[in-house]
């Protein structure tokens, strides 16, 4: 047998062992669809923007490529046996793009700067069981009373009057400190490149309205030696079709959708690189409570409900696995069975004949039809789905459906004000795959309460589910919260969501997982 010499035995052993090398100087481009309404993490409420900040930023909590929650700010951490005071020890040496020194103050900081009133975070809801966050959003008590606290610098303690799932909550934008001496010297501006300070993989680069966002790798960030891409370019492609064209001549390696196509074409045509996955989210549309005709009429929202034909839509619009939904929360989410509309089981002609009655019971008729403005984002989904259920509601009940679309920002505001809407694309996408996160909008008055929705059954039932002693006993609080939500035909489910994207062969380390979260930081080119 040859011997081979001892500098070369050492080299081949140590490639075989050492990590893959750092890949440098290379530039991912991805797919984001609209502009993100703000890098401002504690203000960001859709998906466009989080991509961008899970790159940005880092919580206490992250998670890895699959979606398992592991350390991120925080090396470790351990809560009370009755669920509510957790304790997280920050890693050594944390350090902000800039390079200063970020301790557990400036996180207590940042979490007190995200529940005030002023800021007016949208998601601030979803932490309604951390001590004193709702009456600190309110106004009613200072922000120093929120129950978050930092006993040392590295040490970081939150109290929650209720156990609820606080790990996961952590990896939301709103979790994410946010670097307040840039926003005391540039207000609204911080968040423009070279004035935004962060934490995390990355850092922002460049910023060019309408067109992309690119960051860079944070030579500061406690994983720099393990983030392989240098640079990553987030273009803005609300146009699904555009989108698909670029990937096809080598401008992305990864999209954020794919348009409504007939899957087997699109299976022979990209092969391994269409990436199908279950995905937990739901879309429905929505309808504005507040104003009418829809305000005072459950009769009208319940045909126009019936009128859609969900196996159709998901058939031949979208097209792409969706499933149709009857409810609002989505399936696979453990310990909980999704309600369902009372007329889920009839078949589309009995549903048809019952949303013709109801309509001309609501006071409508050919003589007399339905005037009514169904409102949406741009987007060639979406565009495709509001064309196909109009003509549904034309076709069952002579309705006349007036379409507006919007670009981003203008949309989220309007939806938001709940003054011009009257049937809106709407519909949600899981932060923590919990039943909860998918109702708590509809339990109060606040951002994302888009139809204005107001029960006090519905707010009782909730609050039952909080008071729960067991698993089994939420979950039946919260399935009894969402029949309510139904009955009450606030909104049209229509289908609940799979993750779909195009990912080039190039791109190594893309997962699929349950909330369709994928960082930059785990990602690899081939070279």
């Amino acid at each position: 047998m040859t011997r081979l010499p001892a500098l070369l035995l050492w080299l081949c052993s140590s490639a075989a062992f050492a990590s893959p090398p750092v890949q440098l100087d290379v530039q991912l481009e991805r797919g984001n669809g609209p502009e993100p309404a703000t890098l401002d993490a504690h203000r960001c409420q859709e998906v466009a923007c989080g991509n961008v900040l899970r790159d940005l930023y880092e919580g206490l909590v992250t998670e890895d490529a699959r979606g398992r929650l592991i350390p991120g700010m925080a090396e470790r951490w351990t809560v009370s046996r009755d669920g509510r005071v957790w304790t997280f020890t920050l890693r050594p040496g944390l350090r902000w793009s800039n390079g200063q020194p970020l301790d557990a103050a400036q996180v207590v900081a940042s979490f007190r700067r995200a529940f005030s009133p002023a800021t007016a975070a949208p998601f601030g809801e979803l932490f309604d069981a951390l001590h004193g966050a709702r009456a600190v959003q309110a106004g009613e008590v200072p922000p120093a009373s929120l129950g978050v606290a930092a006993p040392d610098a590295r040490t970081v303690v939150f109290t929650l009057d209720r156990s609820a799932p606080l790990p996961a909550l952590l990896t939301l934008p709103i979790a994410f400190p946010v670097y307040l001496p840039a926003v005391a010297q540039y207000g609204a501006q911080h968040t423009r490149p070279g004035q935004l300070v962060s934490n995390g993989a990355y850092r922002l680069a460049a910023w060019t309205p309408q067109a992309n966002l690119v960051v860079e790798r944070n030579a500061h960030f406690h994983g720099a030696r393990d983030v392989a891409i240098e640079r990553v370019r987030f273009h803005v492609t609300e146009d699904a079709a555009a989108e698909l064209q670029r990937f096809a001549a080598g401008d992305l390696h990864v999209t954020e959708v794919v348009p409504p196509q007939p899957l087997e074409a699109l299976r022979t045509r990209f092969g391994a690189q269409l990436r199908i996955s279950p995905y937990i989210g739901a879309f429905w549309l929505g309808m504005n409570l507040t104003r009418p005709p829809l305000r005072d009429n459950p009769a009208l929202r319940r045909a126009l409900a019936l009128a859609v034909d969900r196996d159709r839509l998901t058939r031949y619009i979208t097209g792409l696995g969706e499933q149709p939904a009857y409810g609002i929360v989505p399936p696979r989410i453990a310990g909980y069975t999704p309600a369902s509309t009372t007329w889920a089981t009839l078949s589309q002609p009995q549903r048809e004949a019952q949303a013709r009655a109801l309509y001309g019971a609501a006071g409508y008729s050919k003589q007399h039809p339905l005037e009514i403005e169904l409102r949406y984002n741009t987007s060639t989904p979406h565009r495709r789905m509001a064309l196909a259920v109009a003509a549904m509601w034309r076709d069952v009940l002579g309705a006349r459906v007036r379409l507006r679309n919007e670009e981003w920002k203008v949309f989220v505001g309007n939806r938001k004000q709940r003054v011009i809407t009257q049937v809106f694309r709407g519909g949600w996408i899981a932060d923590v795959p919990d039943a909860r996160n998918f109702l708590a909008a509809f339990g109060s008055d606040g951002p994302l309460n888009w139809p204005g929705y107001d029960d006090a059954g519905f707010r009782e039932r909730l609050a039952k589910s909080d008071a729960a002693n067991t698993e089994a006993a939420r979950n039946a609080w919260l399935r009894a919260a969402e029949q309510r939500l139904l009955n009450a035909d606030a909104v049209v489910p229509l289908y609940f969501y799979t993750s779909k994207h195009l990912v080039d062969d190039r791109v190594l380390g893309y997962e699929a997982n349950a909330l369709d979260r994928h960082a930059s930081r785990w990602l690899r080119l081939r070279p």
